[in-house]
């Protein structure tokens, strides 16, 4: 009894002494926690001994150019913003309501009737004081995300317009939140914003994040501020804020995490999963999201580094990622807690990804060094993921798309292997069409390169630049093509050199499996006028359809041509 009595002491003690550790000598809690007082936060800051003069610009997780994927709306047929998962809609530079457009143009929001083409005008324009970011249409409500500040000091501003009467947009309330613009989602009628200020001690006190709304200013409190002890280059505010943007009258919520730098972000229609990547892993947080109301849920963390949105995905009570690490690549499944339940570890060695997708209990994945392996991944077992099965081919995707659930479209470059070392040199633009229905045997279907070394598409970085209707065999993206005078090169063209840009446009393409020619050039678009490719005022961005209608929209001026002969039928300039 008495020897239980010096264990259970011994225990007490050993147990005290781990906890004044943790407090005295550093925060070394794995999970967040809320801060107690601002005194706490601020000597968590000193502790790290980090103590910046405020970060300037920091970037957006999303491209400020992107485009569309196919809907069927209403009376008319219209296609809609390309996202990763069905009714969580992504904020981007153009909109369509099937009867009228929104684009960001410079300074300016400008509304367009759009439809029918024939009739197509500029109804109004909203310009704002500051640097334009992203939109979204809900209904007759249009919000609008801009940045301003100094370089120091950026405030995001969040303004919700009553686009009832098109030709006289009516402002319904602003709301401003200190830091920059990282990304957003929109669920029903509610928006939730996500923006990053630099936390740092000027002359000794933390400027902690601030919301203006309504006439009012909301200093969050350190109390209300999640932390995570990751020791960092610098920390982060995260906030996110809801709102709803129907509601006039609605107060904002809000949530704020002080962790290292977010670097990407998933959104399911029920969370918000913030990825923040530190050395070789990175650090998970789950936020739960229901009708406007934020809740911290979980935290947890993976080995290796996360390359975009689409290497995460939340499927049936699972959340999945794809990471790199010492170049060897990896999928983890964890649960709810974020803890990991099952993993696939060491795939392509050597390799990096080059683009993912999940999709059900399946994963596409795409490697590249100097081939392209094409995995196809079975994730029906959460707790034993495995390879199914692998194609290797010239070339890479660096986007992938469901074409049905057999067929998947890829976009990237076409490669040519090096005589000499582990490396391929990269050519034109290269789409191609997987035939999956065999998993352990996949296929490349089609193929079409666009142009030589140099050729381009936004679609490469921004998903949203990505147009696909499978039932009107239609695809469409935006192209930069580059082109070798091969008359300077009689011996033959060497891999490494890299053509002119020549054209700029949209390639618009018929691809279907009935097609002997599955992916087969339709026409292109330009808005280039007098060969000055150069000239990005008149590049095209995005793409759209309304009806039978394909829509081109550059930073200037939108043009309409028939999708059936894409013989045109209207253009329209946006900066008279």
């Amino acid at each position: 009894m008495k020897s239980g009595k010096v264990v259970a002491l011994t225990l007490l003690i050993v147990v005290s002494a781990i906890a004044m550790l943790c407090v005295d000598v550093e925060y070394c809690t794995a999970t967040l926690n809320r801060f107690t007082s601002y005194e706490e936060l601020k000597e968590f800051l000193q502790h790290r001994k980090y103590s910046f003069e405020p970060y300037g610009y920091l970037p957006s997780i999303e491209s400020q150019w992107g485009l569309a994927e196919l809907k069927t709306m209403g009376a008319n047929d219209y296609s809609k913003t390309n996202i990763q998962v069905e009714g969580v809609d992504e904020a981007d530079i153009v909109k369509t309501d099937g009867e009228y457009i929104y684009v960001i143009s410079g300074q300016k929001v400008v509304i367009v009737k759009a439809y029918p083409a024939e009739e197509a005008a500029v109804l109004s324009k909203i310009t704002v004081n500051g640097t334009l970011k992203q939109i979204f249409i809900n209904e007759e409500r249009l919000v609008v995300f801009y940045e301003a500040g100094s370089w120091s000091e950026t405030e995001t501003f969040i303004n919700i317009y009553d686009v009832l009467d098109r030709e006289n947009p009516i402002s319904k309330g602003e709301i401003t939140v200190d830091g920059c613009y990282f990304t957003s989602r929109m669920i029903g009628d509610y928006v939730y914003v996500v923006v990053r200020k630099a936390a740092s001690l000027v002359e000794g006190e933390v400027a902690l994040p601030e919301i203006y709304s309504e006439g009012e200013c909301k200093v969050i409190p350190a109390t209300e501020i999640y932390y995570s002890d990751i020791a960092d280059y610098g920390y982060i505010f995260t906030t996110i804020v809801a709102v709803n943007v129907q509601e006039d009258g609605q107060e904002p919520t809000d949530e704020t995490v002080l962790s290292g730098w977010t670097t990407n972000m998933y959104v399911s229609q029920e969370n918000i999963y913030l990825a923040i990547g530190y050395r070789d892993k990175t650090i998970l947080h789950r936020i739960h999201i229901e009708n406007g109301e934020i809740s911290y849920s979980a935290d947890g963390e993976v080995p290796g580094t996360v390359l975009n949105q689409f290497s995460m995905d939340e499927h049936e009570g699972y959340f999945r990622i794809a990471t790199t690490l010492h170049r060897k690549n990896n999928v983890y499944i964890l649960n709810m807690d974020l803890e990991i339940v099952g993993m696939l570890e060491n795939i392509a060695p050597r390799e990096t990804i080059h683009s993912a997708r999940f999709m059900g209990n399946t994963c596409y994945l795409v490697t590249f060094e100097k081939i392209d392996p094409f995995f196809v991944i079975d994730l029906s077992d959460p707790y034993s993921p495995e390879v199914l099965g692998e194609l290797k081919i010239t070339g890479y995707s660096d986007y992938l798309h469901l074409y049905d659930e057999n067929h998947v479209i890829g976009v990237g470059k076409e490669t040519i292997p090096a005589g000499t070392g582990d490396f391929s040199w990269y050519q034109g633009v290269k789409i191609s069409l997987f035939d999956v229905t065999d998993m352990s045997e996949p296929k490349e279907l089609a193929k079409y390169e666009i142009g030589n070394r140099g050729t381009d598409s936004p679609v490469l970085r921004d998903h949203k630049a990505f147009l696909f209707d499978k039932e009107k065999n239609l695809l469409v993206i935006p192209v930069s093509v580059a082109e070798i005078d091969e008359s300077k090169y009689p011996n033959g063209v060497p891999p490494y050199i890299s053509g002119e840009i020549v054209w700029q446009g949209a390639y618009v393409f018929t691809i279907s499996l009935t097609l002997e020619e599955k992916i087969m050039l339709r026409g292109t678009i330009t808005h280039v006028e007098n060969g000055d490719v150069h000239n990005t005022a008149y590049q095209t961005k995005r793409t759209l359809y309304i009806g039978e209608v394909l829509y081109t929209i550059s930073n200037n001026k939108i043009k309409m041509n028939s999708l059936p002969d894409l013989s045109e039928i209207n253009e329209l300039t946006l900066n008279e």
